[in-house]
């Protein structure tokens, strides 16, 4: 077979599972993980590929929605610099709301140094992570359980964290952008995202540099609606002028704006 010819039926693939492993492929088409890669590689962004540690995934409509397992494997790097620059902004003794994007787990994972710390989350990876750490409190909302990211939605997720409220709340999204502002695959998670931001005093959205200038299917929150907004590099120029004539301090590594 043809590259070429194999690469158009590995997009064939991809555009009707949304998701696909280097190792799966290798084993379908009888060839080394190493062509599979080499195949990837070669494949054109234009048709929303998007590749990860062991695979590629498809992205690109308003509605997609990438299972927890591939989004865990998504710009670790961005995630992590995130995740320092919103540890540094728990205080002892604050009640933080954390949701189920992956950033909110790298987040939770650097708790283990603050004090008399409370969580609230709707993530069964974060309270997980946090389950033996001492000087934290978890919180978990309930509701029904998503499985594909691990996280509880719907009603009962809604009236639990309707009676809870925070010192600041920690939300990502699927993509930011300046007009539509934060938005989410799902519209049950975006929910959750909505409720935690409305109780908490100080809302801090995350978001590393893939998710500018991209929209999805709910809305979270518009960008007036946000306190901070916490990124892992300087956005571009009209973001920085936009984010300056409303006002919302944007912190990323070298930021002059202090938090």
């Amino acid at each position: 077979m043809l590259a070429v010819e194999r690469r158009n039926r590995i997009l064939a693939k991809l555009r009707a599972a949304g998701i696909v492993t280097v190792s799966d492929l290798a084993a379908d088409f009888e060839v080394s993980e190493e062509t599979i890669r080499r195949d990837l590689q070669k494949m054109d962004e234009s048709e929303g590929v998007q590749r990860t540690h062991g695979g590629a995934y498809i992205a690109k409509t308003v509605g997609a929605d990438i299972p927890i397992e591939i989004r865990e494997t998504i710009y670790l790097p961005g995630k992590e610099t995130i995740a320092a620059l919103c540890a540094d902004l728990v205080d002892d003794g604050d009640t933080i709301m954390l949701d189920s994007s992956t950033t909110a787990i790298h987040i939770a994972g650097r708790l283990g140094g603050k004090k008399a710390v409370t969580v609230i989350t709707n993530s069964l990876r974060i309270v997980e992570r946090l389950s033996e750490t001492a000087d934290v409190k978890v919180i978990c909302s309930g509701g029904g359980l998503r499985r594909s990211q691990s996280s509880f939605v719907g009603p009962a997720a809604a009236r639990t964290l309707e009676g809870y409220f925070a010192d600041k709340a920690f939300v990502s999204c699927v993509g930011l952008d300046i007009e539509k502002g934060a938005t989410d695959a799902d519209e049950l998670e975006a929910e959750v995202r909505k409720l935690m931001l409305a109780n908490a005093r100080r809302k801090i959205l995350v978001a590393d540099a893939t998710k500018f200038g991209k929209f999805s299917l709910s809305l979270i929150v518009p960008l007036d609606g946000m306190d901070v907004l916490v990124t892992d590099r300087a956005p571009e120029g009209d973001w920085l002028r936009e984010l300056g004539e409303r006002k919302i301090p944007c912190i990323y590594p070298g930021a002059e704006i202090a938090p």
